[in-house]
């Protein structure tokens, strides 16, 4: 009876130790696999930033991450539309209020167009389509910031939306 024991709790133990371990070498892969996916995107330490900033990603692969990186697109989108319809509010130069406007719909056109269609393209394995409207997210934030004379009053939430577009148009890239 004393071996029975003594085997059962040998067995017990390696069973606890061999969860452990693998618990250990999957957060080290993800690890390994959130460093080199971020190798490829033109700016390292701010993907490494938002892939590690979110539970999501601790056991996710590379298509979780472009979702995860697409809804972080759909955040900074609010971000900023929220930011434009209060300054819309508020009195302007004309310049600025066209300016405005027109930012405010690229930004609707992103959260009600790119980010749906690049959601349903990467659930149906078309990353291209997520791709494209990535790049189109990115490129949308720079052309509203060059709408103004000057530094436009949303400057910080266009660099955002620039800076997520393009590593999520690099991590999609990274699918075809």
């Amino acid at each position: 009876m004393m071996k029975m024991n003594a085997l059962a709790l040998a067995i017990f133990l390696c069973i606890i130790v061999s969860c452990h371990c693998t618990n250990i070498n999957q957060k080290t892969n993800n690890a390994t696999l959130i460093q080199q996916t971020c190798k490829q995107t033109p700016n390292y330490a701010l993907c490494i930033k938002y892939l590690k900033s979110d539970p999501r990603t601790s056991d996710a692969d590379l298509v979780n991450y472009a979702l995860y990186m697409v809804d972080r697109i759909k955040t900074t989108t609010i971000t900023a539309y929220n930011k434009v319809t209060q300054l819309l509010k508020g009195g302007h130069e004309l310049y600025q209020t066209e300016a405005l406007s027109s930012c405010a719909g690229r930004y609707r056109s992103i959260l009600v167009d790119v980010v749906p269609k690049s959601i349903a393209a990467l659930k149906q394995g078309d990353p291209k389509v997520a791709e494209d409207g990535a790049n189109d997210a990115a490129n949308d934030a720079t052309t509203c910031e060059n709408g103004f004379k000057g530094k436009s009053p949303i400057s910080d939430e266009n660099i955002d939306m620039h800076d997520v577009a393009v590593i999520t148009a690099a991590i999609v890239k990274q699918l075809l």
